[in-house]
Parts: C-alpha cells; structure tokens; sequence
C-alpha cells in the first residue's frame, strides 16, 4: 500500500506540473495574441488611413487640383510655376492651385501633430524636394515598385517602435497634368503614401490586458491545485480506509490464529514491537519502522492453514510435523501477495525466518540476500520465542537470551543488527506467558492431547508436563480400583466404562475448577486439592457409588506440605509412600 501512496503523490505532483505547465502555455500563447492583436489593429488603423490619404489625393486631382486662397499656410507651390494658370486673382484675392499631393502634405503635417500618426507622401522622382523619404521609406519604394503592393513593418523611428506602411501611388490621367514631364505614364509606380502607427500605447494596451489575464489564470491555477490536492486527499483517503479495512481483517485473522493457543497469544504483537525498537535504535525511518510494525503483526498469519494437530501440539515436534509448521512462512506469503496493500511487507514476512549463515527456511538466503528489514524481524521473533514458556520448554530471562543472541551473531542474526538489539531489548517487560490451558476454552482445544477420551479428564500424558501446577496444590486424592480388569470380565467392557465415567463426573461435580482430574495407568484418578473440607465430601460420594456397585478400590489421601514437586519422579514417590 504504501507504494500506492508514493505512486498517488507522484502521480499528484505531476497533476501539478501538468496543470502549471498547459496553463502558462495558454498563458503565454494569449499574451502572445494580445501583442500580435495590438500588431494587427495597428495594421488595420494603418490600412485605413492610407487609404483614406489616397482616396482623398484621387479625388483632389480628378478634378485637376484645387484653388485656395494664398495666405502664409498655403503660398503658391513653386514647383507648379510650368503650369500657366497656377495663380489668378478675383474679388481682390490671391488664389492658387493646390495639387493633391501638396495638400495631402499639409493635412498629414496637421494629422501627425493632432495624433501622433505620422504619415508622408513620397518619391523615388521627387517634385518637392522636402518630401524625400528615410531609409525605411527608400527600401519601401524599391519594394512596392516591384511588387505594386503595400510594404509593412515593424520600425524604429525616433527611437520609439511604430508600425510603418506604404502603400503604392499609382499613376492616373489626372496625375500627368503635374508630373508628365517627370516621364510618367499611366499606371506607372509614381511613389508611395506611408503611415508609422505609434505601438507604445497599443502595447500599453495589451501589457495591462495580459495582466488582467495573468490575474485571472492565477485564480483558475489555484482553483485547478485545489481541486487535485482535493482528489489527491480524496484518494489517499480512500486508500487508508481501503487498507484499515483490510487490515482490521487480517488483523482478525492474526487474532483467531493466536487465540487458538495460548502460547501464540499475543506473539504477534510482541514480535511487532520488538522490531519496532530495533528499527528505531538502527535509525531508520518512521515510515519503515511502520512497515516492519505491521510486518511483525502478520508474520505468522499462515499459521491460520496449519492442523491443529501439530500447530496445537503442545510438545516437542517430529520432523515432519517441524517441515509442516515451516511451510507456514510460504503461506503467510501467498496470502499477503494477493493483497495490494501488503506489497511493500510481504518480502519481509517471506523472510523473517532465513538465517544471515543461510541456515534458515524457506529458501536458505545467506547475508545480505535477505532484506535488512527481514532480518531485524527475525531477530525479534527469537527474542520473543526464547523469552515465553512452552510446556516442553521453559522461558529464559532476558539476559540469558541476550547472551544467546550474541553467541548466534554472524550465525543466525545480523551481526550488524546485534548489538543494537541487544542495546534495546535489555529493558523491556517480558509479560510471562505459558502454554498451560486456563480457561474451559483453552482446555478444549488441549483435548486432542491431553483429555482422556472415555472420561473427559486429563490423561497420563498431562499429568507429566502438570507437575509445577500439582506443586502449588495442598492435597493429592488418589483414587485406585483393584482387579477392575475381573469386572470388565465378568459384567462386560461397556459397563465397565460407565463406571468409569461416573466418578469422573463424581469427581467433576465435587471439585472446585481449578482442580485438575487425571486418569493414568487404566484404573487410577488422581485430583489436586486445595481445601481438606473438598476431601471428605469426595470420598463419601465416591465410596457411596463403588460399594453399590461392588467395586474393590483404594483411596489415598497427601498432604503435600513441605514436600515439593520438582518433576514426575518425585511425584511417583509421593504416591509410592501411600501404599
């Protein structure tokens, strides 16, 4: 699972990226067009005014010209004076005629100053010599001379940015009456009408429009991160519930594995946080120390699979039955790896029980083969293992298991991980824990082994690994039938076994729960006591029932006192010394 996580935030920076990277380039592409709008409406405004420039000079010089009145603004055109009726005189006035071109001069001096635009007529064969044009008008004349088309561009022209137009003036009849003797014919290149359109306010224009925009695509871009930190949320969401879900269950199932043994009960949560104190003293991180926490909690679930005939065995184990119980580390796998929330613990789980000498199982991975994290949880199972009773086996305090792990470093641990644990694990509470059944639910699943099945009570088998609780007892009840063997013979084996399932329920009925009831050798009871009172109730319901039924038999009775129980021998002799 938590390679989703790191997949759903990588996942959620590049959203990010993503998301930055198209909105700045729409950015970028609409500030671009707000410039190259400015640009064209630039164009537009250059286009129209020439045209306006040409259609008026056209219509100026269809009609020959036109006279105005002389004054300082408007003198005669010197360069008119071949023309024989240039000037005349009427109701006392001067006037003079005025070519288009002449005019159009006056009214673009007029027009530049009233709105910056500058426009100008032109020639490469100059009538009046103030109308020669710049560097960027001579290459605009030579190009539309060529082309019969306008010429456009983007110029300097003092030292500021302008749209700069020309537009070709093309030669009509009307036009010969000033400039034949130039040479011009009719539908001849004459020169050329230019507009320079300022761009600084236009790009005003467009720079506070691309602000504008550049506010407004800020708002969306934050309004688009919050919705993916949304989603990111959301999942991540999703994915923790997914996985608490899944793990609720699996930590079910990790619950009704141990509560299936009392020895087992609770190991997995110890071996989780001995691992977890293990992780933490080798420095590593918070998230892998959750990791090998969980680990640690599923560890043995494939033990679910195991037979109760051998995962409940409360003794030492065969061969076979040890092959068995290992094939619960490939089962704890198999489960785990069909669940996508455990991919990133099922490896470790796999290979909690290899061996650093490559010694261990299932696959006999040797050193650094077997992830670090494996190897600590290894460690950490031992530890638990040799510090918890088993009834074959007792616990070893914890030094003795630390002086134990530090003989088996370079062997079975890591002695990398060693001394780190043995630095940790020096002061933790070991909770003594024992295979023993204690509750009416415990004792059942010990049936299989340890209850005789004729009467329900513990067996001979149990009576041996039961001697340090008879030790904390005050009385031992001794129950013996003689020749029972003849009874059987003479009254047949199925009333034979009646008998002896009524005293054990006599003995059942009669004695506190803490009482444990054996039945060894075939025909011998055996209860442990605490109170003399429970003594003499017993023997008088059982005495009652073996006389009505003619039944020979022995009852003994020891107080046990000062006379400790160390193992069965002493107990035998207990018994001995009754008879």
């Amino acid at each position: 699972m938590q390679s989703k996580r790191k997949f759903i935030s990588l996942l959620t920076k590049a959203l990010y990226l993503i998301w930055t990277f198209l909105l700045l380039s729409i950015l970028v592409i609409i500030i671009e067009r707000t410039y190259k709008y400015a640009e064209y409406i630039a164009t537009k405004e250059a286009t129209t005014s020439v045209n306006k420039d040409i259609a008026y000079r056209s219509w100026i010089a269809s009609h020959g010209g036109v006279y105005v009145q002389v004054d300082k603004r408007t003198p005669p055109n010197p360069y008119l004076a071949n023309i024989k009726d240039r000037d005349f005189r009427a109701i006392g006035r001067d006037y003079t005629l005025m070519n288009g071109a002449y005019i159009l001069s006056q009214m673009m001096r007029d027009y530049s100053k009233l709105y910056g635009i500058k426009t100008k007529i032109t020639s490469s064969k100059l009538l009046n010599p103030k109308n020669r044009g710049d560097s960027w008008e001579t290459i605009a004349l030579d190009n539309i001379d060529q082309t019969h088309k306008n010429y456009i561009e983007l110029s300097t022209l003092d030292n500021e940015e302008y749209l700069r137009l020309m537009s070709p003036l093309v030669t009509e009849k009307s036009c010969l009456k000033c400039h034949a003797f130039q040479g011009y014919k009719i539908g001849d290149i004459r020169g050329g009408v230019s507009v320079a359109i300022p761009m600084k306010p236009l790009y005003r224009d467009a720079f506070n429009s691309s602000l504008f925009i550049a506010a407004l695509f800020m708002l969306i871009w934050l309004v688009g991160l919050f919705f993916i930190s949304l989603l990111s949320k959301k999942i991540h969401a999703y994915i923790d519930e997914k996985e608490i879900l899944y793990e609720e269950y699996i930590y079910g199932l990790v619950s009704m594995v141990e509560q299936r043994d009392t020895y087992t009960a609770g190991h997995s949560s110890r071996v989780a946080k001995y691992a977890d104190l293990i992780a933490r003293g080798m420095g590593y991180t918070e998230q892998d120390c959750h990791l090998i926490h969980r680990a640690g909690m599923l560890h043995d679930i494939g033990k679910v699979a195991i037979p109760d005939s051998v995962f409940l065995k409360p003794t030492k184990l065969s061969n076979r039955e040890y092959k068995l119980i290992q094939e619960h580390v490939v089962l704890s796998y198999e489960m785990l790896k069909n669940i996508s929330i455990f991919d990133d613990i099922k490896e470790i789980v796999r290979n909690h029980h290899e061996h650093y000498d490559g010694r261990g199982y299932p696959r006999g991975l040797n050193g650094e083969d077997t992830p670090m994290l494996a190897q600590i949880l290894t460690l950490a199972d031992a530890f638990d293992a040799m510090t918890t009773n088993r009834i074959y086996k007792g616990r070893k305090g914890i030094n003795e298991t630390l002086a134990e792990i530090a003989k088996l470093s370079g062997k079975q641990f890591n002695p990398k991980i060693v001394p780190i644990a043995l630095g940790v694990l020096k002061d933790v509470t070991i909770d003594i824990h024992q295979q023993n059944p204690e509750t009416l639910l415990e004792q059942e699943r010990f049936s299989y082994f340890y209850r005789d099945v004729l009467t329900g009570v513990y067996n001979e088998a149990y009576l041996h690994t039961d001697i340090e609780y008879l030790a904390n007892k005050n009385f031992i009840f001794w129950l013996s039938l003689k020749n029972f063997h003849l009874f059987n013979k003479q009254y047949g084996w199925n009333l034979g076994d009646k008998i002896l399932q009524e005293i054990a329920e006599i003995m059942k009925k009669n004695v506190k729960e803490s009482s444990h009831i054996y039945r060894f050798y075939g025909d011998n009871f055996l209860v442990s006591l605490d109170q003399e009172a429970e003594i003499e109730l017993l023997k008088e319901y059982l005495e009652t029932m073996l006389n009505k039924n003619n039944i020979y038999f022995d009852i003994k009775i020891a107080q046990l006192g000062q006379q400790k129980l160390k193992n069965i021998e002493s107990l035998e002799d207990v018994l001995k010394n009754l008879f």
